[in-house]
């Protein structure tokens, strides 16, 4: 049967798509930001919680402080990039979600419940070590879960050949494990969030040894092992993620098209500069290495979705029926939305940690 047969009619947008594009590309580069440094920071969290002694002091104050700040950024920033993401691939997206509906729709309480956990885990200080290991495991459980259907339903929307499946499972209940990337897409991108948490770690300890020089010096020098030792392991895992796509995707990035080998080879690039600077422990080199890097990526996705899709759609064969006044207006509210979210943090900043 022709998979093209299954993808409904597009709609219309209010301007060009490239609009669209440099949005999802912006938005989906803020929420990578926070939603690593949320998953990765709470599993190396939970790493050092079971490292310590049931006697010991609880020794992730700082990410247990700071974990509900993280979730609640890495999901208000995950909105944009999907809405933009139904502006521009609306028919596919609409199209997986219904395949895997049941699990979709749970994403909504699997992030409640991650949230209250993560609540739990900030204010079991004075509880027992399990009792933290526990609040802790099951927030990162819940991350973990969501994530992994996230990853099911790109893969999905990108596979149209799949959606056949339906005929078999209209019920919703339909998860996309037969796709070969989809296990080294999900490792690649956890492993992401491992280093991007432990500079995470490296980057509080360093604004720490500014107020209190003891200990600091050992917990950045943590962060960046963490941050580095990561970013080795996200390199073998993105290596098999690159071939286990269709050979006419994956060629174009090792010398089948221009621009897609520019990028994947700039990020490449990016990462050795990562791996540079985490063995010399400079937090702010290797920060601006690790953002070009995620942005290069974002940049080589977002080409290698266009690839799967392009027997069948490319945004540009959207069609256009001009809107300005609501994209003007979207502008403002997203030019003041940023500047109280700025306002907010540097208010949070001020409050002592001990009433956080």
């Amino acid at each position: 049967m022709d998979p093209a047969q299954f993808i409904p009619t597009p709609d219309t947008v209010p301007a060009p798509w490239f609009f669209f594009e440099f949005l999802l590309i912006l938005t989906f580069f803020a929420h990578l930001i926070f939603m690593n440094t949320m998953l990765g920071s709470a599993m190396i969290a939970l790493v050092r919680e079971m490292r310590a002694q049931p006697t010991d002091p609880p020794p992730c104050r700082d990410i247990a402080a700071k974990l509900p700040y993280t979730i609640a950024f890495a999901v208000n920033f995950g909105v944009a990039p999907l809405l933009f993401l139904q502006v521009l691939y609306g028919h596919f997206i609409y199209t997986s979600s219904i395949l895997m509906g049941v699990y979709w729709l749970s994403i909504i309480g699997l992030l409640i419940l991650a949230y209250y956990s993560a609540y739990l885990y900030k204010m079991a200080s004075g509880l027992p070590s399990a009792s933290r290991k526990r609040t802790l495991g099951t927030s990162i459980l819940l991350l973990l879960i969501t994530a992994f259907l996230f990853v099911n339903n790109i893969t999905l929307m990108q596979t149209p050949q799949s959606w056949e499946v339906y005929f078999h499972r209209p019920d919703g209940t339909f998860l996309n494990l037969a796709e070969p990337t989809l296990l080294p897409r999900y490792l690649h991108f956890v492993v992401a969030s491992v280093a991007t948490g432990g500079l995470f770690l490296a980057i509080l300890a360093f604004f720490q040894g500014k107020k209190n020089p003891a200990g600091a010096t050992k917990r950045l020098s943590t962060g960046m092992k963490w941050f580095t030792y990561a970013t080795v392991v996200e390199i073998g895992t993105g290596i098999p993620f690159l071939f286990s796509m269709p050979k006419n995707v994956h060629q174009l990035f090792v010398g089948g098209a221009l621009l897609p080998t520019l990028l994947f080879i700039a990020s490449l690039v990016a990462a050795g500069f990562c791996l540079y600077y985490g063995t010399k422990e400079r937090v702010w080199p290797a920060t601006v290495a690790m953002a070009a890097t995620i942005l290069f990526m974002v940049l080589v996705r977002d080409l290698a979705r266009q690839a799967y899709l392009a027997p069948y759609f490319h945004p540009a064969d959207l069609q256009v029926v001009p809107q300005w006044s609501p994209m003007y207006l979207f502008l403002a509210i997203l030019v003041i939305g940023v500047a109280v979210i700025i306002y907010m943090l540097k208010l949070a900043a001020r409050v002592p940690e001990e009433v956080r």
